[in-house]
Formats: structure tokens, sequence, C-alpha cells
């Protein structure tokens, strides 16, 4: 069906809620690019699309809006949320805090059947990079991180990392197309895995923090020349 969005695509719900439905797939087109930063998103043209009324739509903007993926503005309604460079940085300095001292407090629980569930991850990731799968990129990165997260035992922590991975995941993606920098990633998630393996606690937390400040300082320098350039 073609929306007053001008979309003629369709797109299916798994079986759940359909706010959640509604809230995966809009997720899922704002992190591939679809729907633009700054861009409005229209609960009457979304609610045609779907073929469903305005009351899930609004539902999901709600899950969307505390995601941190849309804001809502006035006279204007719902707004995929853009990412300035200060934003940006922001955000990775909370990932090297955090993640590190989940990463520290995991080790030591860290299993052989954990690490080798870490090694099936980081193949998929390898091999969604291999494919140009950049689709998968963003949320392959995530899992591979949270499976050595995991055993820290630290939910609340988690959770918070993982919201704030959920709003870099689509810069994540555009980073890694613009910068090909799938060599040295896969260098860097291969090592850290070889040292939770050895139990090497100071040199994992070291590589982990050196990968994620080297990944936020490029993704903010993409983001000031889009800016220039813009």
């Amino acid at each position: 069906m073609k929306s007053g969005m001008g979309l003629t695509k369709s797109h299916s719900l798994k079986r759940q809620s359909l706010p959640e439905a509604l809230a995966d797939s809009l997720r899922e087109r704002i992190l591939n690019g679809e729907f633009k930063p700054g861009e409005s998103l229209v609960q009457e043209a979304l609610a045609e699309e779907y073929e469903c009324s305005r009351m899930p739509v609004r539902e999901a903007f709600r899950q969307l809006e505390a995601a941190g993926l849309i804001v809502t503005k006035v006279h204007k309604g719902a707004v995929v949320a853009a990412m300035p460079a200060e934003q940006a940085q922001e955000l990775y300095e909370l990932r090297v805090n955090l993640e590190s001292v989940l990463l520290e407090h995991a080790i030591p629980n860290m299993t052989d059947a954990d690490l080798d569930a870490s090694e099936q991850v980081l193949r998929e990731l390898e091999k969604a990079y291999e494919e140009r799968d950049i689709n998968r990129w963003g949320s392959l990165n995530w899992e591979f991180h949270r499976s050595l997260y995991v055993p820290a035992n630290r939910t609340q922590t988690l959770a918070i990392v993982q919201g704030v991975n959920l709003q870099v995941e689509r810069y994540v993606r555009l980073q890694l197309l613009i910068s090909e920098t799938f060599e040295a990633a896969q260098k860097e998630h291969r090592a850290l895995l070889e040292y939770c393996r050895a139990r090497n606690v100071e040199a994992a937390v070291a590589l982990l923090k050196q990968h994620i400040r080297d990944a936020g300082d490029s993704l903010v320098s993409s983001l000031e020349a889009r800016s220039v350039d813009a």
C-alpha cells in the first residue's frame, strides 16, 4: 500500500504486541538510514502504511523516543533524532567508562562456553564484514561486545550500555561503510577475545578502551566533516 510518505514497500510484523512490533520495524528503518536525521515521522501516514490505528504508532513513538532515536518537537511532532558531534563524543565516553567496568568484572567469571559463544558471534560479524552486509554490522558488533559483558552479572549497567549502543548503531554502520576499517576492527576484536581467553584483565581492558576511543574519534571526525560539507 502506498502511504502518504511516498513509501510503496510493505513491512511485515513479527508476532508480538503491535506497538512493540511497530517500534522494532521503525527502529530498523531508522538504523538502516531509510529515515534520515531531522525527518518527520507522520503518525497518520505510518498508520496507513502498517494498516493499523494511530494509537499503536503513538506508543511505538514513545518507545523510540525513550531509546533516543526520535524526539518530539512543537509543531513538527516526531522527528528522527540527529547526532551532533559533541553528543557522539559524550556517548563514546560513556561507552569507554561503562564497558571497561563491565569487562573487568566479566573476565574472572567467563567460562569456556561463554568464550566459545563470543567466538561464534565474532565469526558471524566477520562474515558480515566480508559480505558487506551493512544491516547486520551494528547489531552483530553489539552482540559480540555484549557477549563479553554478560558474565559480569551487572544487569543495570549492561542495560544502560545497550541503550547507548543502540543510539550509535546507525552511525557505526555508516562509519564502517565510509571508512571500510574492517581489517582493523577484526584484528582488535580477535585480540580482545584472546586476552579474555588468557584471563588477562589488564590487557583486555586497555585494548577495549582504545578500541572504543578510536571508533569514537573516527565517528566524531566523520560527523564534523559532514557538518562542514552540509
